[in-house]
C-alpha cells in the first residue's frame, strides 16, 4: 500500500430500494457500516462517495451507483481522478461459493464468475485487495432457485444476522 495516497474501498451492489437488502448488495452494506452511521455521502463519478480517517489511514468509500455488471465505470473513473494506485483498492463483495457469512481476502484472482469483478478487472485490472463476503449457494439451503435469482434475493432475518456478523469482523488495516 503506497502511504502517501487514499485508500478506496469499494463496495459492490445495485443502487434501488428494491435491492437494499440483496445478496448482491452485501458490498454496499459494509461500506455503509465501515463508514459509519454518520457519514455524508455525496454523488461524483457514477458514485456515491464519502471520506473518513481510520488509524491514520485516509480513505474513501465507495458504492457505484453503475448497476453491479458496470462497477468498473465509476471505479476506473475515481481511481484515475483522486490517482490512487491499484494497491490502495480494497473491494468488498458477495461469493455464493463461500459459506453464509463466511469472510476471505486476497488480493488479485479470478472473477470466478462475479460480473461486478470482471468489470473493475476490465477497467483497472486484477491486482487490487478483495474481501469476499459469502451469501451461501441456493444448493446450501436445499433451494431449487436459480443462482441468477439467488443474488438478487434478499436475506431471511436469520441470514441478514450472520451477514451483519460477517461485516462487522472485517478487520481493513
Amino acid at each position: 500500500m503506497q502511504e502517501n495516497k487514499p485508500i478506496m474501498i469499494i463496495g459492490l451492489g445495485n443502487p434501488g430500494k428494491e435491492y437494499v437488502l440483496t445478496r448482491h448488495n452485501v458490498g454496499f452494506l459494509a461500506v455503509k457500516y465501515l463508514a459509519g452511521a454518520d457519514a455524508t455521502w455525496k454523488s461524483e463519478h457514477d458514485a456515491m462517495t464519502t471520506r473518513a480517517t481510520i488509524d491514520g489511514h485516509k480513505v474513501i468509500f465507495v458504492r457505484p451507483m453503475t448497476y453491479m455488471n458496470l462497477s468498473g465505470v465509476a471505479v476506473g473513473a475515481l481511481m484515475r481522478f483522486y490517482k490512487i494506485p491499484v494497491e490502495n483498492i480494497i473491494v468488498i463483495h458477495d461469493d455464493m461459493d463461500l459459506k453464509i457469512g463466511d469472510v476471505r481476502e486476497k488480493v488479485g484472482g479470478s472473477s470466478a464468475g462475479h460480473n461486478g469483478i470482471k468489470s473493475i478487472d476490465a477497467a483497472i485490472g486484477p491486482d487490487y485487495r478483495r474481501i469476499r463476503i459469502g451469501i451461501g449457494h441456493p444448493r446450501d439451503f436445499e433451494s431449487k432457485m436459480d443462482p441468477a435469482d439467488w443474488v438478487l434475493a434478499q436475506f431471511s432475518d436469520e441470514q441478514l444476522t450472520i451477514i451483519t456478523l460477517a461485516i462487522e469482523s472485517i478487520k481493513l488495516f
